[in-house]
């Protein structure tokens, strides 16, 4: 640890006002020792980690970190801050700041150093010798463990020595002690006991996205909280460190679980039929306490895991908000659904290409083809499409029913999209079924079952419940109330024209740009491809302007590079490179990496293009029949010349705001960098 921090990474009166600024003046030291190559770079790798999760912890610390190719060895930065920083934590700012930096290959040896002072971090005695340290000397020596901090208290009646629990990470670990120090007596009860008279036991996973900090530190928190319980616990930390697996008698002889994640559990299968609790990993760390009693509590219900994860688990959302577990099973279904629109959409535009708007009216192929017909092939692609998007809204709401329960919950959801076709309730319709089945077979999920009929749950009883109360509230219910909303929207699409059409292409380019392949971008782009699903006029006009407001940002960064290069670092200067390509296939993401380093310049300026070529391609009346493609699309798209007009203007608009305001805060740097001289210092010099 005394290679990772030194005197010099110590900065006990950090100035900074703002989480940026922290990282920054930290990450400054790190770059004249020579441990980070790229100030801007390994910068913007901190930005984009902090956007997955903020990394302020109650009790007043903040832990920024991530793993960066900038980085030639691990390093720790620590600051104190007088004022207090905002880094997320539910309690306040922090006025204690570790900066944590790890080469992208790090080795498990010094990751592994770093999960300890992780750990240290949740010790009340340690974080309080901190803030004490009189000099970077000291500091330093305390974080690299060379100055230990004061002791725990001794045992004593009072202050009982914790239970057995044991760890396994890297070397997978030894337990504390042979056993409990408070383990249950034959015949009694106690706090930490299960029913048979012996002590509660709990196996835990934890995990984060860098696996370098919240994963340690949520094991550490949990560990303590089941000492003071009495209660028994394995943790499995499957960090950067090293992952070994809990053994299966380990699992076995749990009366619970807990999931602490911010990243998909690795072979979660292993824990099914435990009651579990499953949390996003800060959870962990904040509430210890809350979740071993939850887990007792459901242990005490006998509710058990019958299925395995579901893709929402899958995907490490924070369990706690539903908000974004109600964005993640609606974006399960259109992820599914999409390529049935891009096969569909493209087959359908190039049926036009060859044939002609008239090939809608043409016979079966089945019926009526002639091979050498250009007429004949274009139909069979037309009538090929046409099958392709008569599953769009099944597809769309069995796999939203899919996100919520798993398996059990495809059919009923495929039975609600047909049911939701059947009484032309569209894309709006498939929505609605899709909650209605996955929420259908998660309240059966946790009733209690006998048994004898878990193992016909999935395959039977989940489906049988699921489809009919579906299909009930479906036909007789909300079915007809959303197909009047769906033919509503569809009658105002196909309305849309003049000063109407250009505002709603400003929105949705403004929401495309905002957070470049985020919650809102996925929204607009959800919106219009939702409109594929019945085609006319206006949701061809919404797909074009959603798609060519999404192909600007990247394309934007790539020209401000090229043009102002010394206004972007080396780093960024490489990404422009690629971002031509990626902004031509329309993948808005290509510019994250410039938002990440510098958001208050690049984001508002990447809206406002994304809101001009919105406006501009609504104005052109250009339609798009394919949901992606970009250039390469081109040839499909109504107005083509025009269409590629719209996207230059938001690309050189937005281009020309970021260099403006890039320039402004280099003449501002500038200006501050270059004080007036001491007189004292030209006396002397005289």
């Amino acid at each position: 640890m005394s290679e990772m921090i030194t005197r010099d990474l110590v900065d006990l009166d950090l100035s900074a006002e703002s989480k940026v600024g922290a990282a920054r003046a930290l990450a400054e030291r790190m770059v004249t020792l020579g441990r980070v190559t790229d100030l801007d770079g390994f910068l913007a790798d901190v930005a984009a980690r902090e956007a997955q999760m903020p990394t302020g912890l109650e009790g007043g610390i903040g832990i920024p970190h991530c793993r960066s190719t900038h980085v030639t060895a691990p390093t720790l930065a620590f600051g104190r801050s007088p004022s207090g920083i905002d880094f997320g934590a539910p309690d306040g700012p922090a006025d204690l700041i570790f900066l944590i930096a790890a080469p992208a290959g790090a080795d498990d040896a010094h990751l592994s150093i770093l999960s300890t002072l992780a750990r240290r971090l949740m010790r009340p005695d340690f974080v309080a010798a901190l803030r004490a340290a009189a000099t970077p000397e000291e500091a330093a020596a305390l974080v690299a463990g060379e100055e230990p901090a004061p002791p725990n208290p001794a045992p004593s009646a009072a202050n009982p020595a914790p239970p057995a629990f044991e760890e396994r990470g890297s070397g997978g670990g030894a337990p504390r002690a042979a056993e409990p120090q408070n383990a249950a007596q034959p015949g009694r009860g106690g706090v930490g006991e299960s029913p048979a008279g012996q002590p509660f036991r709990v196996v835990a996973v934890t995990s984060c996205p860098t696996g370098i900090a919240h994963t340690y530190m949520a094991a550490e928190s949990l560990q303590q909280a089941a000492a003071e319980a009495g209660i028994e616990l394995t943790v499995e930390t499957q960090g950067s460190a090293g992952f070994t697996k809990l053994t299966p008698e380990t699992i076995a002889a749990a009366d619970a679980a807990v999931f602490a994640h911010d990243v998909p559990v690795r072979e979660r299968a292993r824990f099914a039929g435990k009651p579990t609790v499953d949390v996003g990993v800060k959870a962990g760390i904040n509430r210890p306490a809350e979740l071993l009693q939850e887990a007792r509590d459901k242990a005490a219900r006998g509710e058990v895991s019958t299925t395995s994860p579901t893709p929402v688990e899958e995907a490490g959302e924070d369990q706690d908000g539903y908000g974004a577990k109600l964005r993640t099973w609606l974006m399960s279904g259109v992820s599914y659904m999409v390529p049935f629109v891009a096969a569909g959409g493209l087959l359908i535009a190039l049926a036009f290409a060859i044939g002609g708007y008239e090939i809608n009216n043409a016979p079966s192929v089945a019926e009526h083809f002639v091979w050498t017909e250009a007429a004949s092939w274009a139909a069979l692609l037309f009538q090929t499409g046409g099958l392709a998007f008569g599953f769009l809204v099944p597809v769309l709401a069995g796999y939203i029913a899919y996100g919520m329960a798993d398996r059990p919950g495809l059919v009923p959801g495929f039975v609600g999209g047909a049911v939701a076709l059947t009484i032309d309730a569209g894309f709006l319709g498939g929505l609605i079924a899709g909650l209605i089945a996955g929420g259908t077979v998660l309240a059966v999920q946790r009733l209690k079952i006998p048994t004898a009929l878990r193992g016909i749950m999935p395959v039977v009883v989940l489906p049988l419940i699921g489809s009919a109360v579906t299909a009930f509230l479906m036909f007789l219910v909300v079915g007809k109330p959303v197909a009047s909303l769906q033919r509503a929207l569809t009658d105002w699409l196909s309305g849309l024209s003049g000063a109407n059409a250009i505002i709603l292409g400003v929105i949705l380019g403004l929401m495309m740009c905002f957070d470049l392949g985020g919650p809102l971008n996925k929204v607009a782009y959800a919106f219009a491809i939702g409109g594929l699903a019945t085609p006319n006029e206006g949701s061809l006009k919404v797909m074009a302007a959603v798609m060519a407001a999404g192909m600007v940002p990247p394309l934007a960064m790539a020209l401000a590079t090229t043009v102002r290069g010394r206004l972007f670092s080396k780093t960024e200067r490489e990404n422009g490179k690629a971002a031509w390509f990626l902004g031509a296939s329309f993948i808005s993401e290509g510019a994250i990496p410039f938002a990440a380093a510098d958001p208050l310049r690049v984001i508002p300026a990447s809206m406002v293009g994304g809101a001009v070529t919105g406006a501009l391609s609504m104005a052109f009346e250009c339609t798009l029949r394919a949901p992606h493609g970009g250039i390469f699309v081109i040839p499909l798209i109504g107005n083509p010349l025009l269409y590629l007009i719209a996207i230059a203007a938001g690309t050189a608009t937005s281009a020309g705001l970021v260099i403006l305001l890039k320039g402004m805060r280099k003449q501002d740097t500038t200006a501050e960098a270059a004080p007036l001289p001491d007189p004292a210092e030209v006396t002397v010099a005289a």
